[in-house]
């Protein structure tokens, strides 16, 4: 397959679609890369608040969670986005078509409100784009080998976007939302976060994973693979230079470069009565994975009595119907199960934070010092979280900025 010569990828978030006056807005960023001679395609998100109006009818109907059936709910946003800025490219004389993700050829596996993605087959993009036509696509979904429809997880959209750009050789992917770059904390918190210019791969990565909503880390995790320059920009201040993710030799400074959070977390331990199995923890996420559930952060330590402790983080983000399983969990396994909630995990990012112990035992030292007790944390190279209490989330969020150098 052929593909067209200087494609641009642009995707808008649901912010950038909730009214008329947004998406003229959108259209006529549109029309500014047609101008400058590109091939555009456009990934959309469901409008506004809608993909949360769908979830709360899927809670009326299926309390329980149905996972193919609320796939099948879900793309209706992003098919309705996709059709809306399609009509209203046509209405201003540009060619234009719309497709839902499977039009576009986005393969997934089948795991039902979180699948990944496997392969890209735009077979359709590639000859409306040669048309001469604007491919308007609906984000966050796709179909598996199964024939079945899927969605991409929270955020997916993204993911959408930097997929086709990978697949049609694209220049560069600009996503497009109502910030106008990434900050190094959340600037409705933090009143003096400031814009960071340019951002690695794995800083960005590591700040979706946190909970940053700029981003979502599988599209980051796509970028990097495929070496996809990503620009995060206002719809509303397009002009705006925003925020560049991109690759980076290793920087010989550590680097603290932002903080991130996420709310409602759930903390599960596993206990094992004999210290030679991991029986307990092994059952307990098979379970999961029966339940399509996802978790993270999967840890094994000996605890009281030379026990075997096995601990994994849930993110009610996540998993749309986290609660029932929950209760689910605690009535299966209710002897060698702990489940503790009202939790949040604030984390700071940035490129080799744990090349030493620093960083971590001074975040503690301060939360502790200021009356905030840390209920347990995990690093990577580019990441140390905390788990703290929701309560005091905004409090640990404004002090652990101090780290930070604007």
């Amino acid at each position: 397959m052929t593909l067209p010569d200087k494609v641009i990828v642009l995707k808008f978030g649901g912010s950038s679609l909730k009214d008329v006056e947004s998406i003229d807005k959108v259209i006529s960023i549109i029309k500014s890369r047609i101008e400058q001679g590109y091939k555009v395609v456009a990934v959309v998100s469901a409008r506004g608040k809608v993909t949360e109006a769908l979830l709360k009818d899927a809670d009326i109907f299926a309390p329980s969670g149905n996972p193919r059936e609320v796939d099948m709910l879900l793309t209706t946003g992003e098919r309705a986005s996709a059709a809306l800025v399609a009509m209203a490219l046509s209405s201003k004389g540009f060619s234009a078509i719309s497709l839902t993700g499977s039009q576009a050829g986005i393969i997934t596996d089948d795991n039902h409100t979180n699948a990944r993605i496997i392969e890209v087959r735009p077979a359709r993009v590639t000859d409306a784009l040669k048309e001469g036509k604007t491919v308007v696509v609906g984000g966050f979904q796709g179909v598996s080998f199964k024939k079945e429809v899927t969605t991409l997880g929270r955020g997916g959209s993204d993911t959408t976007a930097v997929a086709l750009a990978a697949a049609l050789n694209a220049e560069v992917c600009e996503i497009f939302s109502d910030v106008d770059g990434v900050y190094t904390a959340d600037p409705n918190i933090v009143k003096d976060a400031c814009k960071i210019d340019e951002m690695s791969y794995q800083e960005m990565q590591e700040l979706s994973e946190s909970g940053a909503k700029v981003l979502h880390s599988r599209a980051v995790e796509f970028a990097k693979e495929k070496g996809i320059e990503i620009h995060c920009k206002s719809t509303f201040e397009p002009d705006n230079p925003g925020t560049v993710i991109k690759g980076f030799e290793t920087r010989e400074k550590i680097r603290k470069a932002g903080v991130a959070y996420e709310k409602n977390v759930i903390l599960v331990h596993t206990y094992e009565p004999d210290s030679t199995s991991l029986l307990t923890i092994n059952n307990v996420l098979k379970f999961c994975r029966a339940k399509n559930v996802s978790v993270k952060q999967i840890s094994f330590h000996k605890g009281y009595k030379e026990s075997m402790v096995g601990s994994f983080i849930l993110s009610k983000n996540d998993n749309y119907s986290c609660n029932p399983f929950l209760v689910e969990l605690s009535e299966k396994f209710a002897a060698t199960v702990e489940i503790i909630k009202d939790l949040s995990a604030v984390s700071i990012v940035g490129e080799g934070i744990t090349d030493r112990p620093d960083t971590l035992l001074e975040a503690i030292a301060l939360l502790k010092t200021n009356d905030i007790p840390v209920s347990g944390f995990h690093t990577s190279s580019f990441r140390i979280s905390l788990l703290i209490n929701s309560e005091l989330l905004d409090k640990s969020i404004e002090l652990l900025h101090t780290f930070i150098v604007c």
